[in-house]
Order: C-alpha cells, then structure tokens, then sequence
C-alpha cells in the first residue's frame, strides 16, 4: 500500500508563510505526478499546486506568485511553500500523489496508483 503523512498545517497571521510537507511511502516504482489540493467550507475541492516528474510545475490563479511547490524524489516527499497568506487560503490542505506500484499486470506494466494524504488545516486570521 501506498500511505501519504503530512505535516505543517497551523494557525497564521495575514501575512504570513507556512510550509506543508507530504512524504509518500510503500513500494513505489516511479511517481507521475505530485499535487496539493485544498477545500474550504462549503466549497469543492480544487487543485492548489501541481509537479511532475519532470520538474514543471502549476497553479491556481489565485496562489500565483506566493505559494511554491518542490519535490524532493529520494525522499519521495513534496512541499507546498506558501507566503504573502490571506484568509481565503483558509482551508483542510489535502496532498495527492500518483504514480506506479511494484506489481505487474498481465501486460507487463507497473499498476497504477493515486493516493490522498489525509488533509491538513491551514488558518489564515488576524
């Protein structure tokens, strides 16, 4: 099985920065994709910040320029960097990886995997 933790979620001022962090772990042959996803109150949940596995990343119009995400691939983990905070960036922060396990299909491949983190709350309030 694949199991995704995640840290660095907490209480911050207008303003201010935090850092999430996701480490990924079980038999992974390769990961695809490594993404942040976030849902507030009585919103659908919507895609934050995405990496591939060959570095490009993506965001959402409204964290441009102020959050960005890394990876670091011999730790299979992703951060989520996010600076200039507002309050509509209050949220339960949710990682999602997906990718290829080390089990073999009758067709030779990898079998594919998504896995969700299980969610972190991010406060932005004065």
């Amino acid at each position: 099985q694949v199991q995704l933790v995640e840290s660095g979620g907490g209480l911050v001022q207008p303003g201010g920065s935090l850092r999430l962090s996701c480490a990924a772990s079980g038999k992974i042959v390769r990961i695809y994709t490594m993404a942040w996803y976030r849902q507030a109150p009585g919103k659908e949940r919507e895609l934050v910040a995405v990496i591939t596995s060959g570095g490009s990343t993506s965001y959402t119009d409204s964290v441009k320029g102020r959050f960005t995400i890394s990876k670091e691939n011999a730790e299979k983990s992703a951060n989520l960097q996010m600076n200039s905070l507002k309050p509509e960036d209050t949220a339960v922060y949710y990682c999602n990886v997906n990718g290829s396990l080390m089990i073999l299909l009758k067709d030779g491949s990898f079998a594919d995997f998504e896995a969700w983190g299980q969610g972190t709350q991010v406060t932005v309030s004065s």
